[in-house]
Formats: structure tokens, C-alpha cells, sequence
């Protein structure tokens, strides 16, 4: 699964990695927890007369946020969904299938935490990342909850598969991260690829990626610091909560 990750490049980059005229300067997000608002790259399929007055065609891609954890349009009350979807399952579930088809994102990432088991005491948490430490994209899918109000919440899941050689040996499951060349494909949802879509629900190429050990103060969802990522050495020194 992802249960957590950071966002903490500068707007600039990750403006240029999405190819984007805007990105808010958002603050630092190093442990970003379920339940929380999250920003999410989308596709916006224009109307016609938008299109014809537009340089770039009928789809554009905007920045927005939503709640993480998938709240289906149909569900009858907005309680929180789930944070990740199978992507061995994602046509299949009610809960998945329709966003799946037609409102598919993308979200910044820096790096995600996976947690490995021990024979004793508390699981271990790992900070994964690329080895360029460049940002990137992982694969999520939105939907919108309205009530009869007109109120509404959008929210968001994201994609796991199976992990590659390097999430392995600390878990059983890693997000979908999608290529930047293939990042229109995977948004731009008018053209019904949904071939070419679940061909890109695969584990990453772990040459390009690595994982160090991080302290146990990433456990708790209120600690937001820098100090999450840190590379932690058990062997030098006491893991501390807090």
C-alpha cells in the first residue's frame, strides 16, 4: 500500500516536470497522512468552443486539492474512503472503475514510506525516492461527492501494484509511479486509452530508485518536519517517537 509520502520540491520543479504555467509555492509536506487534503495534477477536457479559442486543443491540466482517501459519487454519505486501489482491480470495483475511465491524476511526490516488519518490536519505516532525488508522479483517480445541498468534496486514491526489487524486501505492495512522457496519456481521459492506461500499472524501475531507513518519529501524522526523511542508523542510535 501508500499510507504516506512527501511533497517538498520547490513550485518550480515540479511546474516543469508537469509542464504547467502554474504551480502554487506550497509549504513542505514531509509526512503527508490519509485523510489530508492533497494537491493532484488533472486533466480538464474542454467544450468545443473552449477548444477552438485554446493553443494547446481540448485538454489542459490544472492543480487542485482533494482529500485523500476516494469517496465515490454514489456513496450516500461523505465517510472516509479508501486511500489506494489495486490496480490488478481498479476496472472491476464499484468503488474504482467509473473515476478510473474518466478522472484519472496525477500526484507530486518526493518520496513515499513503505514499513518493514520485524521479528520483534515496532515495524521499521523507510523513506523510498529516486537516486537523482528528482520528484515525480504518482498514479491516483478522483471522484466527486455531493450532497442535496450542492456542497461537494472531491477526493482521490492512489494506485498500488506490486513492488519492484527495491520496495521488496520492505513491502508486499508500492504505488504506481508514471513516466512524465506518458503523463498526457494517463490524464487525458476523451480518448478512452484504457489499454494503454493499465499498461502503465507496473512496478518502477528500481535501478532508478533507492531507500534508506528513517526514524520512528515518522510514525506519527503530527510530526511534519524535515526530520522524516532524515537517513536514520539504528546501530548509532535510539529511535525515538517524539
Amino acid at each position: 500500500m501508500c499510507g504516506r509520502f512527501a511533497r517538498f520540491s520547490p513550485a518550480h520543479v515540479f511546474r516543469m516536470l508537469f509542464q504547467l504555467d502554474e504551480f502554487a509555492d506550497l509549504p513542505p509536506q514531509y509526512n503527508i497522512a490519509p485523510g489530508q487534503d492533497i494537491y493532484a495534477v488533472r486533466g480538464i477536457i474542454m467544450r468545443d468552443e473552449q477548444a477552438r479559442s485554446a493553443s494547446t486543443g481540448s485538454f489542459q491540466k490544472e492543480v487542485a486539492p482533494l482529500r485523500w482517501g476516494l469517496i465515490p459519487f454514489w456513496s450516500k454519505e461523505p465517510k472516509s474512503g479508501p486511500i489506494n486501489a489495486r490496480s490488478e482491480t481498479v476496472t472491476e470495483k464499484p468503488t474504482f472503475k467509473a473515476s478510473f475511465k474518466q478522472r484519472r491524476c496525477l500526484i507530486p511526490a518526493d518520496g513515499f514510506y513503505e514499513w518493514q516488519k520485524k521479528s520483534e518490536g515496532p515495524k521499521q519505516p523507510f523513506f523510498i525516492h529516486m537516486k537523482d532525488k528528482k520528484p515525480f508522479a504518482l498514479a491516483g483517480i478522483w471522484d466527486i461527492w455531493k450532497n442535496l445541498d450542492g456542497d461537494k468534496i472531491e477526493s482521490c486514491s492512489i494506485l498500488t501494484t506490486e513492488p519492484n526489487e527495491v520496495v521488496k524486501p520492505i513491502h508486499k505492495r508500492m504505488p504506481v509511479i508514471i513516466e512524465p512522457k506518458k503523463f498526457d496519456t494517463w490524464l487525458d481521459t476523451s480518448k478512452q486509452n484504457l489499454d494503454e492506461a493499465l499498461a502503465m500499472l507496473k512496478p518502477y524501475d528500481a535501478k532508478a530508485m533507492e531507500a534508506h531507513t528513517v526514524n520512528l518519529y515518522v510514525n506519527s501524522p503530527s510530526n511534519k518536519g524535515e526530520k522524516c526523511i532524515e537517513e536514520f542508523h539504528e546501530k548509532y542510535k535510539q529511535q525515538k517517537l517524539f
